[in-house]
């Protein structure tokens, strides 16, 4: 096993432990052993390295920031300090547009905060269309080094059908005039690294295959409910380790 994989286990098993206190449930958490002080060295200093660039979390239809308790905790203990997560909030009713312009001032204020240069953003269903109409339309991939979509409506949901009096699900609904907008051509642009986390299991994309970007690594996840996804310590931990890279 490499270090990073006997990192990230780690990592897994103690944001589990967090996550069952969190509701009451005992647990513990294990650790790996290193092999040498001079690997150990090596692979902190590494860490250190891949691990300082800031991400924004970016939630979901009716969401918040409440969203990504489990997935701050995954990136904590991956090595990010906790003054470089951030969670966007936006109006689930209003206009995404309008969501992706708030985005574009966020992700702003975030590399002013740090001094970055860029950010990594991680986004859940509808959280899905405000990243790429900002990084896409706005032209915000310039400040994006790396977009996670977890289960994200990419390219629409039929659930959608159910909210139509809003604009955010007019816009979410599949063949809508926001989703060409953002499909057409290239759905990855710029030097931005793409990846997305989707499965059969989801129950709320529909079809789960929409989550899925022509040019990004698109990870099929073999059961995994829509809200489930946000738990998942694999999952997360897999896109830390994306983020790092």
């Amino acid at each position: 096993m490499s270090r990073r994989s006997a990192r990230r286990l780690t990592g897994a098993v103690a944001a589990v432990t967090a996550a069952l206190a969190l509701f009451s449930s005992a647990g513990s958490a294990g650790a790996a052993d290193r092999a040498s002080a001079p690997a150990a060295s090596v692979a902190s200093d590494a860490s250190a390295l891949s691990t300082s660039t800031p991400v924004v979390f970016v939630h979901g239809y009716t969401g918040s920031a409440s969203n990504w308790t489990s997935a701050m905790s995954v990136f904590r203990l991956n090595g990010w300090s906790g003054s470089n997560l951030f969670a966007y909030e936006y109006n689930s009713y209003g206009n995404n547009i309008t969501n992706a312009q708030g985005l574009a001032t966020f992700v702003n204020n975030v590399k002013a905060r740090t001094g970055a240069s860029k950010v990594a953003i991680v986004n859940h269903s509808m959280g899905g269309l405000v990243s790429q109409y900002y990084l896409k339309v706005l032209g915000g991939n310039t400040s994006v080094s790396h977009l996670a979509s977890i289960a994200g409506a990419n390219h629409g949901t039929t659930f959608a059908g159910a909210c139509l009096i809003y604009t955010t699900c007019q816009q979410m609904y599949p063949g809508s005039s926001f989703i060409a907008q953002i499909t057409s051509g290239d759905e990855t642009p710029g030097s931005t690294r793409y990846a997305t986390w989707y499965s059969a299991c989801d129950g709320i994309i529909l079809p789960y295959t929409s989550t899925r970007l022509s040019g990004a690594s698109n990870n099929l996840v073999a059961c995994q409910t829509h809200i489930g996804f946000l738990t998942d310590t694999s999952v997360l931990g897999d896109i830390a380790d994306f983020v790092a890279s």
